[in-house]
């Protein structure tokens, strides 16, 4: 009996195995929920959207020292020399003597000076520095919850690829089987032939089908290969870690009784990250605005100098002769008029809220579309399980019951074949409606912003 098919499917059957059951390293075992909380954590883009926040955040000190003091020390040496005819000043002179300076100018100098002096200055009311603070305390705000949104994007993706992982595991699986019913039904026809009641066609239709299946089967497990690095790469671990899936399409579950669409949407309005982002970007473009009109008012500052000072002679300063000086100042500053430009860049955040609202508005109707959408899906899908669950049951009896004629000699195995091809066509129909009710089912967290609570 040749027995080169069947060492060909256990060779096939053996690869197909979950690859981290090959590795010794300890495998990542991972859930549907913990894959979408993984990704939210640890992502490319969730890291990316952290440092945006921590820019935000860097932005509000640099906003808040405008309203703190100043301090500055320095020391120097200078030296100078003067035109006499620049300092506008004609000194009485005796007449028939020489003048004290040249009436045609003539170099005064050089002196020297050495000064140590520190400056401290700082503003004591300024509305405008006021309102830029609580502009980008708001533009803060709005980029946390952009950190929000993008986990829950993270977390989609993640959630999309284990899904298609699980198809791909499914697909595997529902092709193994299909593999032993194919080999089964080749070593029915064999037996047959051996006792002189079958012919070689039915051996070379169990061949033809058993070949067929094994390309399936090559097939499935190349998409599972693949769909694993996706999953790996969504979640952010390095491509080559062995991982094990949790969960299954058979196990995860199926609700009868989605929830209502008014309530549904409401959750959505209430905890969907980018409903949320949109309106903190629109209060922090109000709070711009506040901040240009606040630059309208007066402002007070306070300054002050403080240090030493000496003369030197030939580049030589005498330190002993330092003198300490000082100055200091109140100053009260009241904008007039800046050519239009304040009331530019007003206009200009006028235009952005506008901007950002009729966004906010068009988000809110597609968080409804989504919600709806995901609904209708998740009903249709659930009654195609319905439906693809009956014509497996039916294939599998139908297979049952040609196998068993042709066992018995009433028939030939192409009534088995035509079963076995309606079977191979139930399972994969079974695994695609499985499939899309769970990715309506992602589709409505996505839509409700609750992906990263998915079980």
């Amino acid at each position: 009996m040749n027995r080169t098919f069947p060492h060909a499917l256990a060779a096939l059957l053996v690869a197909s195995l979950p690859l981290a059951a090959q590795s010794p390293i300890p495998p990542v075992r991972l859930s549907l929920g913990e894959a979408t909380r993984l990704a939210a954590k640890q992502s490319a883009s969730t890291e990316v959207a952290r440092f945006r926040e921590q820019q935000a955040s860097a932005r509000i000190t640099q906003r808040r020292a405008d309203l703190l003091p100043n301090l500055s020390l320095n020391a120097g040496e200078s030296g100078r020399t003067f035109n006499t005819s620049t300092f506008g000043i004609q000194f009485p002179t005796v007449p028939g003597q020489r003048p004290f300076f040249d009436p045609n100018g003539e170099i005064a100098g050089p002196t020297y000076a050495v000064d140590f002096r520190g400056h401290v200055s700082e503003n004591l009311i300024d509305f405008g520095a006021l309102g830029r603070i609580r502009a980008a305390k708001a533009s803060a705000a709005a980029v946390s919850a952009d950190v929000s949104n993008a986990a829950e994007q993270s977390a989609t993706l993640a959630a999309t690829a284990y899904l298609r992982a699980l198809r791909a595991y499914a697909q595997l699986a529902a092709r193994v089987a299909d593999s032993v019913l194919a080999d089964s039904l080749l070593g029915i026809a064999r037996e047959q032939v051996n006792a002189g009641v079958g012919v070689g066609l039915d051996v070379t239709r169990s061949q033809s089908q058993l070949a067929s299946i094994r390309a399936q089967l090559i097939s499935a497990r190349n998409e599972r290969n693949r769909a694993r690095l996706d999953l790996l790469r969504a979640v952010n671990l390095p491509l080559d870690a062995p991982m094990v899936l949790t969960d299954s399409l058979a196990r995860l579950p199926i609700t009868d009784a989605p929830p209502g669409v008014p309530e549904a949407i409401q959750t959505a309005m209430r905890t969907r990250p980018d409903l949320r982002a949109a309106d903190l970007q629109i209060r922090a473009a109000e709070q711009q605005v506040s901040a240009i009109r606040a630059e309208r008012l007066p402002s007070l500052g306070i300054g002050a100098d403080y240090g030493a000072i000496t003369a030197a002679n030939d580049k030589q300063p005498s330190l002993s002769n330092l003198l300490r000086t000082y100055t200091w100042g109140l100053q009260v500053s009241l904008p007039i008029f800046e050519g239009g430009r304040r009331e530019g860049r007003i206009e200009e955040q006028r235009a952005l809220v506008g901007e950002l609202t009729a966004r906010r508005r068009e988000l809110e109707q597609q968080a409804s579309l989504d919600v709806r959408g995901a609904l209708l899906d998740m009903a249709s899908a659930r009654e195609q399980v319905g439906a693809a669950r009956e014509r497996l049951r039916l294939g599998e009896q139908e297979v049952t019951q040609a196998r068993d004629r042709f066992r018995a000699g009433v028939s030939g195995n192409a009534d088995v074949i035509t079963a076995s091809l309606g079977l191979n066509a139930s399972r994969t129909q079974l695994v695609d409606a499985l499939t899309n009710y769970q990715a309506a089912r992602i589709s409505l967290a996505r839509a409700q912003g609750s992906v990263t609570t998915l079980p």
